[in-house]
């Protein structure tokens, strides 16, 4: 067995670690027996070196066998980004997550507060009056009643306390940001993921492949949003059936215009649900066009619509 020591060195010269190697490292670190420069020079040499699939798919494992779960109905469905993408746009997926409820598919949304950005889903959903703070029967109860339930990260996934005050002194993503949304309490079968990089696309459905997943959608914008975007065309890679396959999908395939970027700049908690409020409220702008382009979307993951202009 490699101590921790040697895992980081390994690391750090370049080398990738093997899903049993991978495991070794996130238990020394989701039990809190890594020091914070241990942790912290993992995380920069991963992130320096670049994640593997190997890698992630270890470290998703780990975590899922530590978190507390919920239970909900087998068609549930994550809308989830990873952040990281220094977009600063308004809460996308937590909106579409809504709109999605609101068409009859239950949304077991997992998320977390921002580390990148001025609002995550928590600060957003808190700021329109959601407790957060709830546990797994309730919202359990949450996705029976209301068709929609909140599984706020901490809550779940007790073990990141360890690393919560490394990532926020990093300041910048980690491959923490991929294991949350790859991390879903509920253990959805069917997600829509978006990524902060292009690169992460094929590699994240794959992760998702060896772990069981069904139907997946994992998305990066050409603008660099980790959501669909209706700024340009939006890249794709789609797992069903246990087939990976890329493409893109531009607006016009949903019959909506191109938006103009500064038209989906978000602001602090209390702008975002606001401008949230409005778009749920029947406003016709570039934000509620983008939560269309994003639902259409999650419905064709949900099997509930044929194409992206149903």
């Amino acid at each position: 067995m490699s101590t921790f020591k040697d895992i980081i060195s390994k690391v750090a010269d370049g080398n990738t670690l093997s899903p049993s190697e991978a495991r070794e490292a996130f238990e020394v670190i989701l039990s809190g027996s890594a020091t914070p420069s241990q942790l912290g020079g993992f995380l920069m040499a991963l992130r320096v070196r670049g994640e593997s699939i190997a890698e992630v798919t270890g470290a998703v494992a780990t975590m899922r066998a530590k978190m507390l779960p919920v239970e909900a109905p087998d068609d549930a469905i994550d809308i989830v980004g990873t952040g990281g993408d220094a977009s600063g746009s308004y809460n996308i997926s937590t909106c579409t997550a809504i709109v999605v409820a609101g068409c009859g598919v239950p949304v077991a949304k997992h998320g977390n507060r921002s580390l990148s950005s001025k609002s995550g889903a928590a600060e957003a959903l808190s700021e329109l009056g959601v407790n957060i703070d709830i546990g797994p029967d309730k919202i359990s109860d949450c996705l029976d009643k209301a068709g929609i339930g909140f599984m706020f990260a901490p809550l779940h996934h007790a073990a990141m306390k360890h690393v919560g005050p490394t990532r926020m002194e990093l300041g910048t993503r980690t491959i923490f940001n991929l294991l949350g949304p790859l991390s879903n309490p509920a253990g959805v079968k069917r997600q829509m993921v978006g990524v902060f990089a292009h690169k992460w696309i094929e590699p994240v459905a794959q992760s998702l492949k060896e772990l069981g997943s069904e139907k997946v959608w994992v998305v990066h914008g050409s603008d660099g949003m980790d959501e669909i975007t209706t700024t340009g065309p939006t890249y794709v890679c789609e797992l069903e059936n246990g087939a990976v396959r890329s493409f893109e999908i531009t607006p016009a395939d949903a019959g909506l215009d191109i938006a103009d970027a500064k038209d989906l700049k978000g602001g602090l908690p209390a702008e975002n649900a606001k401008a949230l409020r409005e778009v749920l409220a029947g406003a016709k702008n570039a934000y509620r066009d983008i939560v269309l382009f994003n639902s259409a979307a999650s419905l064709l993951v949900a099997d509930k619509v044929g194409n992206l202009k149903d």
